[in-house]
């Protein structure tokens, strides 16, 4: 009998521990003499849900390029309402592109993000309007293609694009097509060859010289779906084993990879949750299924084993199917302990296991109180050293810092105040007073390197100011006046922060970030708001819920990378104002605030997006 060296190559190692895992230990076998194991890493299959996209719900979009990646990714138009619309998902949330000029739906597309052909679809009528994006806008190409189809699939990089299968307009709107086209950046010629069967609302995948056509509908279109396949070779298509289950209506590239390596997902008869592979010469169910049901969706993905589906079947959901060696677990927010009583307003800093929530309203009695968050529970701290009663003199202050080393700076109500206080993780110490009485602004950075910005005097002003522990100094002012706006909490510093939302006096999405010299307006919020919560750092920072005119309260969740912001994972607890905030981007805590009818108790904690490798035990079973 041939030994597994004989067979694979490779000894199977004697180990004391397991070692510390890579994508380079797959398939590797060890035996751990410590707990008497045989062991290996194997890929799985998984899904996890991502962050929705921005848009009102869609379906029909077109977008989602072969030739771009799970976490570069584009969909553009859709139906109904947002035709001309375009989003960019990163790996963590989704950000507004260029809009189209052609209002479309039922279109398809190739490329990347950054070279990206969207072309065809409903106008409402039938087109063969091609556009041409570069990561940033949208142009009209003025060739248009040979013929105008909808349903079509659509491969390759935008140099080298390959488009096939559709259908047209009455009369011939429920004729399938077996035509394919190439596109060169500019010109699409006809390659001889035609499908063996005529398709449309295909899926497919590949490039003008490899190509996947999978499933469809082969007319009249509306008819049932099928489990055909058809491989393209540059000169010809050949049918290929079947699928398992019929699907069509799955909108453009919900099939992804190659012809030797792809996936196909959801797609009609409903609830289209079945997932199924293909290694080139046959078709295999995964065991991993989708969540929802996906229908007229789009995906996207440069390889059959990282895929995004973004919306379908009127939906903004989004779902990652990942084949891996890592347990991925998608970023997601969850209630944490309750705190000790309904508040707002009060001094939130620390992090998300080690936090301080200080002061608030809505009663004096409460107004000095601190209580302390282990991850879990709340434990009554002393309380602060400022004099208690009415006006409510801790009320909307503003803190940062560790749960060991925080500060609190101005609140009070109706009259605003300059005290500052710093805590030491037992105890609060006046200290001294800020330069102007200021509430509703916001603090970041350590305690004996803070900076404090925006705020009401009333009205809302700029002004900066920096503290050591000790002292207060004045600093530059920043270009729009705000307070009850968003920052960077203890994530930031006096040579780092970020200052977002607001009263202005009226709402704002303007965003601005300090280097310590002088601020400068960078991508604004993705929508005028104020009192959203926050955390996180200049480069690495979330905004969440708060209050936007027209809706009490909300759950909406933003994430900015020092460059633009995008959608993250939607809250539990629609939060309207003056709730305090602790953490970072990534282990974020929310806790307090008004949630109508009226103040809450309830915490909420975000978790960011983790992965980790995972060793397998073999048996004999």
């Amino acid at each position: 009998m041939a030994t597994y060296e004989e067979i694979y190559g490779k000894r199977v190692d004697v180990l004391s521990s397991d070692p510390t895992l890579t994508s380079a230990n797959e398939g590797q076998v060890w035996y751990n003499s410590t707990t008497g194991t045989l062991k290996s890493v194997v890929s799985f299959a998984s899904v996890t849900s991502q962050a929705s996209m921005a848009r009102t719900a869609n379906k029909n979009q077109g977008g989602s390029f072969s030739g771009g990646s799970s976490d570069a990714a584009l969909v553009a138009s859709g139906s109904p309402g947002t035709a001309t619309a375009t989003e960019e998902f990163n790996g963590s949330g989704w950000t507004a592109g260029g809009a189209m000029n052609t209002a479309r739906f039922n279109d398809s597309g190739f490329g990347t993000l950054t070279a990206g052909v969207m072309v065809g679809g409903m106008t409402p009528s039938v087109t063969a309007a091609t556009e041409l994006y570069n990561g940033t806008a949208w142009t009209t190409n003025p060739n248009a293609a040979p013929e105008a189809l909808r349903g079509m699939c659509g491969g390759g990089p935008s140099t080298a694009g390959i488009l096939y299968a559709g259908h047209g307009n009455p009369p011939v709107y429920s004729v399938a097509s077996d035509k394919t086209y190439y596109f060169d950046g500019s010109s699409w010629t006809v390659p001889p060859g035609t499908m063996n069967t005529a398709r449309a609302n295909m899926s497919g995948c590949g490039t003008q010289t490899a190509a996947l056509g999978v499933s469809g509908e082969s007319g009249p279109v509306g008819g049932p779906a099928q489990l055909m396949t058809e491989e393209w070779n540059g000169t010809s298509w050949s049918v290929e084993p079947a699928l398992n289950s019929p699907r069509a209506n799955q909108g453009p590239a919900m099939c992804q990879g190659s012809t030797t390596s792809a996936t196909i997902l959801g797609g009609n008869p409903s609830p289209g949750l079945a997932i199924e592979d293909w290694d080139g010469s046959s078709w295999a169910t995964s065991p991993a299924t989708l969540a929802t049901t996906n229908s007229q969706a789009a995906g996207q993905g440069s390889s059959s084993s990282s895929i995004l589906k973004a919306m379908g079947n009127g939906t903004v959901t989004c779902e990652m199917y990942e084949v891996s060696i890592n347990t991925i677990t998608a970023a997601a927010w969850s209630s944490g302990g309750a705190y000790p009583a309904g508040f707002q307003g009060g001094a939130g800093f620390g992090t998300q296991t080690a936090a301080v929530g200080a002061g608030g309203a809505p009663s004096p009695t409460f107004n000095l109180k601190t209580f302390e968050y282990d991850g879990s529970t709340w434990t009554a701290g002393n309380d602060m050293a400022r004099a208690s009663g009415s006006p409510y003199t801790s009320a909307y202050d503003s803190g940062s810092g560790v749960l060991t080393a925080g500060w609190a700076a101005g609140g009070g109500y109706p009259s605003p105040n300059a005290l500052t206080e710093n805590y030491n993780g037992t105890n609060w110490t006046a200290s001294a007073a800020m330069p102007a009485s200021r509430r509703g602004g916001n603090s970041s950075g350590p305690q004996t390197a803070g900076l404090y910005f925006g705020g009401t005097a009333p009205p809302s002003v700029s002004t900066t100011y920096t503290y050591d522990g000790e002292a207060w100094a004045g600093g530059p002012a920043m270009n729009t006046a705000r307070s009850n706006g968003g920052g960077t909490g203890v994530g930031g510093s006096q040579t780092a922060a970020l200052a977002f939302t607001g009263d202005s006096p009226g709402q704002t999405s303007n965003c601005e970030e300090f280097n310590g010299s002088s601020w400068s307006e960078v991508t604004n919020y993705p929508v005028a708001c104020s009192y959203v919560g926050y955390a996180g750092s200049q480069t690495d920072a979330i905004g969440t819920m708060g209050y936007t005119s027209g809706s009490p309260s909300v759950t909406t969740t933003f994430g900015y990378d020092g460059t633009s912001w995008s959608t993250r994972p939607n809250a539990s607890t629609g939060r309207l104002n003056y709730h305090n905030n602790a953490g970072t981007s990534t282990a974020a805590l929310i806790f307090g605030g008004e949630a109508a009818p009226g103040v809450t108790s309830a915490v909420e904690e975000f978790s960011g997006e983790t992965t980790a490798a995972a060793a397998k035990t073999l048996t004999t079973s």
